[in-house]
């Protein structure tokens, strides 16, 4: 069916162009009217004079200019200036009923008279069948602007590019029709202006579908290969989630290249689709036939390599990887030789090009096909090694060339490597200063004889910087929140006022400041990063510092209590380079830091002692292995592994305190608190030992702990990226009598983002859940509220692009995942999980970050309840899950 329409579509147009061409012939040799009937055809004469007659909006000077005929020249009647002439008025598209007359002759000078009228010009155009919304970008596709000139063309074109669009979109049926209507109007000055609404109605009809595709002919596959092999055209079937069963003309053509492919993968060279029809069920559905020919089966005799002086045959088959006697495959033996879909395949191309010879040409022939048995000539012609001649980056208006050329991989005077090319890319992309979408490559001068070439990077810069300022109310009052990031700040130039545009940019440094208060907590931190330290190697320098102060709530005044304080105030410094093996993915971080944990009268269920401090001084080391691409805000492929160790000095191994003593004498009063036989005073007394103990075993806290994270990110489909993850932390202590330490643990639920307690915890996202609510639970299975010192959790998430562009980058997901944390390892079961799943959304703008919304279903109860937990909503601002 599909073929029948546009062998139709091809009659109508013929018929339309024949009658075109007799129309100007027409008004060539017709409608060139003789004045006089003496007039004597062929002769010369010269153009005495011209004038023009009609309704139309411009000067008579300009239609004369226009046609080519010119006072006072030869002309021969009738000729082919007269038929010039009339055919570049036809062909301005600004005029109809075009007719030249001989009004007079007088001798050899004839007077011409050129009779015409404007076209139409579109006053107003109505479309009818589709949502408001639409309607103002199919004006614009087609330029049905107020003031176009209607010619039969517009109109043609429209209707033909309407109907193929919404074919597309599976409206097979889709039927346009076009209807003018004059609307002519006469100025003030009295001249009329031909005008005309148009209204263009649209009947999409029904979506059609495939209802059943059906082959015969094939034996060797199976149908429901074949099917699956058609990627664009499905059969209507529940299963087909991601793939609709729609019918579009073009994609279907596709999928019939596919079906051969399909064959030919399996040995079947000569396999070809006989034929292939469309039958229209219904409004809704249609049938597809396809008659195939499988042909014999082949298989791989022969493979001979020809010119091959850089490689042995050997280390040629080895990349190969067929084998005489092997079931002929084309598409596998394209894919050996040079794999188009991926630009870093295992292939012979790829060898060639990731050793220096850019100009290298590969083809494949075959030689023999007797008996079925393709033997084959693999023609190489290598050429010169290409090295780099000029190796150059346009585009960067704020980043200095410096930061950008120390990322590259490619450098003058190098051999040309592919790979190297495309490493770069992902780097460059990954630093956050471009536009990814937009990074291109160019390879200007090549010079074959000499092995030389250029290469060209363009970036679009795309807005680095970010600012939140936010204000609204939560944890019991109003919040304030001031944020600066400058990701590609300018230190050296700090002291510059022409470098503020609004501040110093350009050498890649990363500065930023945070600042949030209300009532009942303060925190203000900073952080600068320097990526390449002294400039020459990639060793990252880091340094932060904060301070944060939180108040106990007062359940009297429903104020906080400025005399219940608990302050945390903080410093780091970090060095991190980058690792040549086991590749140059890897990077291996160090950094120590200090914290001073200061208690004011603070007693909360968290800590034993309210009034004391505690000192917390860490090494952390951490190795990471990031090969994801090529956009870090849509990841579409790669990986992230991350692997850290937090580590104090073992204090107790050498300070002298025996803590065994201390936890016996613990476990002593602790019994005097639990029993009502001791008096209040006692108890009190008991409690006050317990708290002088605690400050004691946490006054220099003594610890390590194990994080590890790995995320994939794979592309299924164009855009489609599946997302897997998996995470685990440990908190553990160096001497079991000191015991676990109250802070640094992990609490999860929620969007991860933190809490209004800053005590040092640490907060792990786990959507469809309360933050923070997922806790170990006791004996009577309570929840402990004191966080856990292990927690595993596992994510899958499937994510699609809305836009990715400069301005705006919109993905929706889904999500199914699950988390559960625990107090020891004797109770630790990885598999006993809270599980949720639901759907979100995230949007990144340069100015402000990530900010997106999840809806999450929690399938199981939180600690402490007895219900699946339900429905949860999630905010995210400035981060990813």
């Amino acid at each position: 069916m599909g073929k029948q329409v546009n062998k139709l579509t091809n009659k109508v147009l013929l018929k339309t162009y024949l009658l075109s061409i007799f129309t100007l012939l027409f008004f060539v040799n017709i409608q060139f009217i003789q004045a006089q009937d003496n007039i004597k055809k062929g002769e010369k004469y010269v153009i005495g004079g011209i004038s023009v007659l009609g309704n139309t909006s411009f000067s008579e000077q300009t239609i004369i200019t226009y046609s080519g005929l010119r006072k006072g020249e030869d002309v021969i009647i009738p000729g082919d200036k007269i038929s010039a002439a009339i055919k570049k008025l036809w062909n301005s598209n600004l005029f109809n009923n075009i007719e030249i007359y001989i009004n007079k002759i007088e001798g050899n000078e004839v007077y011409l008279e050129i009779r015409l009228e404007d076209l139409p010009e579109i006053n107003e155009v109505k479309i009818n069948g589709i949502k408001k919304s639409k309607k103002d970008k199919i004006i614009e596709e087609n330029t049905l602007n107020k003031g176009v000139k209607v010619t039969e063309n517009l109109l043609t074109t429209t209707k033909n590019y309407l109907e193929n669009k919404y074919k597309k979109e599976g409206f097979y049926n889709t039927k346009v029709s076009i209807n003018t209507i004059d609307v002519t109007e006469i100025d003030t000055l009295q001249t009329s202006t031909k005008a005309m609404n148009m209204v263009v109605n649209i009947d999409k009809g029904k979506k059609v579908k495939v209802k059943e595709i059906v082959f015969n002919g094939n034996d060797a596959i199976k149908d429901s290969k074949l099917k699956k092999a058609m990627k664009n055209t499905k059969q209507k079937n529940i299963t087909h989630v991601l793939k609709r069963s729609k019918y579009i003309e073009a994609d279907y053509q596709t999928d019939l290249n596919s079906v051969v492919d399909k064959f030919k993968e399996n040995g079947y060279r000569d396999a070809r689709i006989t034929s292939d029809s469309l039958v229209v069920l219904d409004q809704k559905n249609v049938a597809l036939y396809i008659n195939l020919e499988e042909g014999e089966i082949y298989r791989f005799g022969k493979i001979d390599f020809i010119g091959n002086t850089v490689y042995s045959d050997d280390v040629l088959k080895r990349i190969l990887r067929i084998n005489p006697g092997d079931t002929y495959n084309g598409i596998l033996l394209e894919k050996r030789i040079a794999d188009t879909e991926n630009p870093e395949a295992v292939d012979i191309t790829n060898l060639y090009q990731n050793n220096g010879y850019l100009f290298s040409t590969i083809n494949t022939v075959e030689v023999s096909a007797e008996g079925n048995v393709i033997d084959l000539e693999i023609r190489i012609s290598e050429g010169k090694p290409v090295y780099f001649n000029n190796v150059t980056v346009v585009g960067n208006d704020v980043t200095n060339d410096h930061v950008i050329y120390r990322e590259l991989h490619t450098r003058p005077g190098q051999l040309y490597n592919k790979s190297n090319v495309i490493r770069t890319i992902r780097e460059l992309s990954q630093l956050g200063f471009f536009d990814p979408a937009l990074l291109t490559t160019d390879f200007p001068n090549p010079n074959p004889n000499e092995g030389t070439i250029d290469l060209e990077y363009t970036v679009v810069e795309t807005g680095s910087s970010q600012i939140e300022l936010q204000g609204g109310y939560g944890g019991g009052g109003f919040i304030g929140t001031l944020g600066l990031s400058f990701n590609n700040f300018s230190l050296r130039n700090i002291l510059n006022p022409k470098a503020y545009k609004p501040v110093p940019r350009g050498d890649g440094q990363k500065l930023a400041l945070r600042l949030q208060a209300s009532q009942f907590y303060q925190t203000y931190s900073f952080s600068f990063t320097e990526p390449w330290l002294g400039g020459e190697k990639p060793v990252q320098f880091s340094t932060s510092v904060s301070h944060t102060k939180q108040f106990l709530y007062n359940s009297q005044t429903g104020k906080a209590d400025k005399d219940k304080a608990f302050n945390i105030t903080g410093i780091s410094v970090g060095i991190a380079k980058r690792l040549n093996a086991p590749d140059n993915y890897f990077t291996l971080s160090q950094a120590v830091s200090y914290q001073h944990y200061n208690l004011k009268n603070y007693n909360t269920g968290l800590f034993t002692f309210g009034d004391g401090y505690s000192n917390n001084l860490a090494y952390t080391i951490g190795l990471t292995r990031n090969s994801t691409y090529n956009d870090p805000v849509f990841p579409v492929g790669g990986s992230n592994f991350s692997v850290s160790a937090k580590l104090t000095l073992p204090y107790s191994l050498f300070n002298g305190v025996d803590y065994n003593a201390l936890k016996h004498e613990r476990e002593d009063l602790e019994d005097i608190v639990q029993d009502p036989t001791y008096s209040i005073p006692e108890r009190q007394e008991a409690n006050q030992g317990i708290a002088e103990i605690d400050q004691e075993r946490f006054k220099w806290l003594e610890f390590y702990k194990i994080k590890f994270k790995a995320e994939w990110y794979q592309e299924i489909v164009k855009k489609l990226v599946l997302k897997p993850s998996a995470e685990f932390g440990f908190l553990g202590a160096y001497n079991q009598d000191r015991g676990d330490i109250p802070f640094e643990r992990f609490f999860l639920g929620g969007d991860g983002l933190g809490s209004y307690s800053l005590d040092g915890r640490e907060s792990i996202a786990l959507r469809g859940y309360p933050n923070q609510s997922i806790q170990p639970v006791d004996a009577n299975g309570n929840p402990t509220n004191d966080g856990g010192t292990i927690y595993n959790k596992f994510s899958l998430e499937l994510r699609y692009p809305i836009t990715l562009k400069q301005q705006a980058k919109i993905f929706v997901l889904g999500f199914m995942e699950g988390g559960i944390s625990f107090n020891n390892f004797n109770d630790y079961s990885p598999y006993d999980l809270k599980r949720s799943a639901g759907v979100g959304l995230r949007v990144f703008m340069p100015a402000f970050g990530l900010l997106g919304i999840d809806f999450g279903y929690g399938f199981d109860p939180i600690p402490g309840q007895s219900s699946p937990n339900g429905w949860e909503t999630h905010f995210i601002i400035g981060q990813q899950f």
